[in-house]
């Protein structure tokens, strides 16, 4: 009579505390009856055989009335309501006294299969809820083991139900079949049954006293699997995540046992469709997400690869499908194992690397969905470090995938862009602006102008947005001002070594070039680098180290400081370019650095080490520019070419003609920087005390005993003389800037300095010829007048004692003189930054030509011999940028359109000048004072058309005015 009345009062929700007290109290007495009868069949005894009848029947009774009711309870009450756990653990205890035979007669009493397949349906969604969120604390071990004994118990009972009622071809119940799998895989998996995250003496008491319940629920689930037959493709792809979770659970018996089912699902794919393609996609998309939440290891990638390829071999129609299968896979495996070791880090530099490797795997692979995935996780990355412009770089990814067009963004929507952007053109434009902005505090101006030049063809040409084109064109026009006003440092880059087999295998045994943030000194960067890596030694040497480095188990960095090698193409080369725009090609854009390590060869000379000086010279090739989607890139080929002493020196003088014109250049622009730097170039360079200056090389080069040595080199040595030679007049403009810009108190150190180049120059100019510069300046409109000479150091010249003295002639303006002030005109337009971005690299790297070939090679040529040019008219100043020089190969520069005189004939008598020179030299003039300047004096027989270049008082000694 009472489990009628307690069946009443728990539907109805009434006297609950007091229901569940009476029938725990039922439920203990059966319990201690049970306990009886197990005691006395122990001990031999015979039992009392109708008390076990009698309460076999109240435990039927208790199971037919109330298991159902108390389950629906369970159901229905809050997660947080006290009862809850109460009522579980009543449904435990029932659960704990039901035999084989009750759970035939439960099962037997239903009298339909609709309300059998209810109640297994409801039943396993409740335990499945149960396993999810148990209602006991975690340390309450025995509860739990306690309760998932009889839930194991009772998954098996109902499995031979499934197998017997829901298999047939008429009687089939997918959702069914499709919940126990996920119930047992959700059984399995449950925290609880992770032994192996106990410490040992619970893990050993659990082992002794449950087992270990996932190898028996494993095997159950495999064998359920098998009895699927041609059913098992209805499972095809949605259980290929489930039975995945359950392979990677750490334990090894259970991967053996149940890894071969990824086999057997391809197999059944490949039978009906010839491929096991959305098999192959499943797996991919949820090992990422699985590998990622912390599951899976080496074992078991080792496993899968052995196991799989083993199934594969044995099926010669899955054998090469089925090894490229796996060779993608274990891939995938090896790359988010990567990721997942470094991801928690502190330091997010290796997270990056380990992004990029996995995005550039599912862009291979082309799986859109997960490449954009980690695309946003490696901008996210990067705007939390302040790397905007790799961040920038990382976004343009993603844009490029996109259309200008109306399309349906099909794609997941990733990062904060709003729902609302449904078209590609609209996550296009969104995705644009971002990158602006990010290249914008990159102080990368140059490829957010880009970007606005795309930008505003599609608000002026397709969709005529005129409002919007106004706003990116203005934005685009303060980068230009940005460009010229706002100091950019150039980063320093390095090169870093990761040897040894201590570290992981993205690094192991690489070399990477790396690219430093704004004024980061090498000291910084290594402290940064060597962080995550506090057992790591740093090599002292810069060679590469040997095998028994390589090898070992240890942990070796080797750091040291690169140059950017520029690219050729990327110099504008004749032409009056500010340095603030070439800079920034010197620096970026660039895949090649370069490292001179120098090294004596031969007996070394004490007093001039220079004559045995050779450079190792080492060119790092990376896989992609930088900088780019990282800060650094992995090397790709290295090339080591020996330089030798001449060839050193003759770069060494290069680059100090170009740093000394470099700061001409910049105090020319702008005449309110310090004379500082100037000073100490200046005085280091004409002072011997200081340098010592070019003697040492004319000591170990210049002597008629190294050329008897060397006969091979004598271009080499004549290219070193010419650019000696060259070297003076660049130091002359320097010096008098100096003279201008230097305070009072330091008029002593400039005298000095001036008397020390007035010597140098008599012995440069006596040796080794007279080089003239004439400043052709700039006169576009409202920027300072600059020096138009970019340092091009491979112009031709010819000797001077092969020209002889040209009397000059007037030189009338024709339509040719026309033709070059159209051209004139024409370069003074920006075309540095006026392709598509499409041709970014070819617009900003190839040297725009001129259009008339033959009048660059008449500007850039020095003149032609006097047995060349008899009876022919000399060219123009404009077009005659060098003069021979009595060296072989000449280093005219080509903006100063300087003269290369012999330092043993006299000067040739002075040209007759082109108007529209000499007016350039009344214009400061002018703008001084306000009124416009006299015309000049004729000289004797010169005609209005063909005034002095100059001022008479400011011609050189002993000329004349024709």
């Amino acid at each position: 009579t009472a489990v009628p009345i307690l069946q009443e009062l728990i539907e109805r929700g009434e006297e609950e505390d007091a229901c569940i007290a009476l029938l725990s109290n039922i439920l203990e007495v059966l319990y201690k009856t049970h306990k009886v009868k197990v005691a006395s069949a122990c001990k031999g005894k015979p039992g009392g055989t109708a008390r076990e009848g009698h309460a076999k029947k109240h435990v039927q009774l208790l199971l037919d009335r109330l298991l159902p009711t108390v389950n629906r309870r369970v159901i229905v009450l809050e997660r947080e309501s006290s009862l809850r756990s109460h009522y579980v653990a009543c449904m435990t205890a029932m659960l704990s006294q039901m035999d084989a035979e009750h759970y035939t007669s439960y099962i037997a009493a239903f009298p339909s299969r609709p309300e059998l397949m209810d109640f297994l349906m409801e039943t396993f969604i409740l335990f499945k809820d149960l396993i999810g969120k148990t209602v006991y604390p975690s340390d309450w071990v025995v509860m739990n083991m306690v309760q998932n004994r009889e839930f194991l118990r009772a998954i098996d009972h109902f499995a031979a139900t499934l197998r017997e009622t829901f298999l047939q071809q008429s009687s089939f119940e997918l959702q069914l079949w499709n919940n126990y799998f996920h119930l047992a895989v959700a059984f399995l998996t449950q925290d609880s049954l992770q032994l192996e995250n106990f410490s040992q003496a619970k893990r050993t008491s659990i082992l002794a006293k449950y087992g270990d319940m996932r190898a028996t629920i494993g095997a159950a689930i495999r064998d359920m699997w098998y009895n699927l037959g041609h059913r098992k493709i209805e499972f095809i792809p949605a259980m290929v995540g489930p039975i995945l979770e359950m392979t990677l659970v750490p334990e090894l018996e259970l991967r053996r046992a149940t890894i071969p089912i990824f086999f057997d699902m391809m197999l059944c794919e490949y039978q009906l469709t010839e491929s096991f393609s959305r098999f192959e996609d499943e797996i991919l998309r949820k090992l990422d997400s699985e590998v990622e939440g912390g599951r899976g290891d080496e074992q078991y990638k080792q496993l899968f690869e052995s196991i799989l390829l083993d199934c594969c071999r044995g099926h010669p129609e899955l054998a090469e499908p089925g090894e490229n299968f796996v060779a993608l896979v274990t891939g995938l495996l090896e790359r988010l194992l990567d990721y997942r070791a470094v991801m928690n880090d502190e330091n997010k530099t290796y997270s990056m690397s380990c992004t990029v490797n996995l995005l550039n795997f599912y862009k291979e692979i082309d799986r859109q969905a997960m490449y954009i995935r980690y695309l946003y996780k490696l901008k996210d990355l990067h705007v939390s470090y302040e790397n905007y412009t790799e961040g920038a770089y990382t976004l343009l990814l993603h844009a490029r995938l996109l259309k200008w067009s109306d399309e349906p963004n099909t794609a997941p929507m990733q990062g904060s862009h709003s729902p609302s952007l449904h078209t590609q053109r609209q996550l296009k434009e969104a995705l644009y602006n971002q990158i602006i902005s990010y290249f914008d505090q990159g102080k990368m101006w140059e490829e957010a102008i880009h970007i606005c030049k795309e930008l505003a063809e599609q608000y002026e040409s397709e969709i005529f947005n005129y409002e919007m084109l106004s706003n990116i064109l203005q934005r685009e026009a303060k980068f230009y001002e940005k460009i010229l006003k706002v100091l950019r440092p150039s980063p320093d880059y390095f090169a870093v070594g990761y040897y040894g087999q201590g570290f992981p295998t993205f690094l192991r045994n690489k070399v990477f070039i790396y690219r430093g943030k704004e004024y980061e000194r090498r000291e910084d960067f290594e402290m940064r680098l060597l962080s995550p890596f506090p057992n790591a030694e740093k090599l002292k040497s810069t060679s590469p180290p040997g095998q028994d480095v390589t090898a070992s188990p240890g942990q070796y960095i080797q750091c040291f400081t690169v140059q950017p090698v520029e690219e050729a193409k990327v110099r504008f080369k004749d032409r009056s370019i500010p340095e603030q725009i070439t800079n920034f090609y010197k620096a970026n854009h660039v895949q090649s650095f370069s490292y001179s390590r120098p090294f004596q060869k031969g007996p070394k000379d004490p007093d001039n080490e220079f004559a045995t000086m050779w450079i190792e010279r080492t060119t790092f090739t990376t896989a992609y520019p930088l900088p780019g989607i990282l800060r650094w890139f992995a090397v790709t080929s290295t090339a080591t070419t020996i330089i030798s002493p001449l060839e050193n020196a003759i770069e060494t003088m290069t680059r100090t003609n170009e740093k000394i014109l470099s700061e001409i250049n910049r105090h020319q622009n702008d005449p309110s920087l310090p004379v500082n730097p100037l000073s100490m170039l200046l005085n280091g360079i004409v002072d011997p005390a200081v340098m010592g200056g070019f003697a040492k090389y004319e000591t170990a080069f210049f002597q008629a005993s190294y050329l008897q040595e060397h006969p091979e080199d004598q271009a080499s040595v004549e290219r070193l003389k010419d650019l000696i030679a060259w070297q003076t007049p660049l130091l002359a403009e320097g010096i008098r800037i100096h003279g201008q810009k230097v305070p009072e108190d330091l008029r002593p150190f400039h005298e000095r300095m001036e008397q020390c180049f007035k010597q140098l120059r008599a012995k440069v100019e006596s040796q080794y010829g007279v080089r003239e510069m004439i400043s052709l300046e700039d006169r576009r409109g409202g920027r300072p007048r600059s020096v138009t000479w970019v340092p091009e150091w491979e112009r031709l010249s010819r000797a001077a004692d092969r020209q002889a003295t040209l009397t000059p002639r007037p030189v009338a303006r024709g339509p040719e003189g026309e033709e070059r002030r159209g051209e004139r005109k024409e370069n003074r337009s920006s075309t540095f930054f006026g392709q598509r971005w499409q041709e970014r690299r070819q617009s900003v790297s190839e040297p725009l030509e001129p259009k008339d070939e033959r009048q660059r090679s008449s500007r850039n040529m020095s003149e032609s011999s006097a047995g060349g040019l008899e009876g022919r008219p000399p060219a123009s100043r404009e077009a005659t940028g060098t003069q021979p020089s009595n060296a072989g190969l000449s280093l005219s520069p080509p903006g100063f359109g300087g003269r290369v005189k012999s330092a043993s004939k006299a000067l040739p008598p002075p040209r007759r000048i082109n108007p529209a020179v000499y007016e350039t030299f009344l214009e400061p003039c002018e703008a001084a004072s306000g009124t416009k300047a006299p015309p000049a004096p004729l000289a004797p027989g010169c005609c209005p058309a063909h005034r002095p270049a100059y001022p008479l008082a400011e011609l050189p000694p002993g000329s004349q005015v024709p």
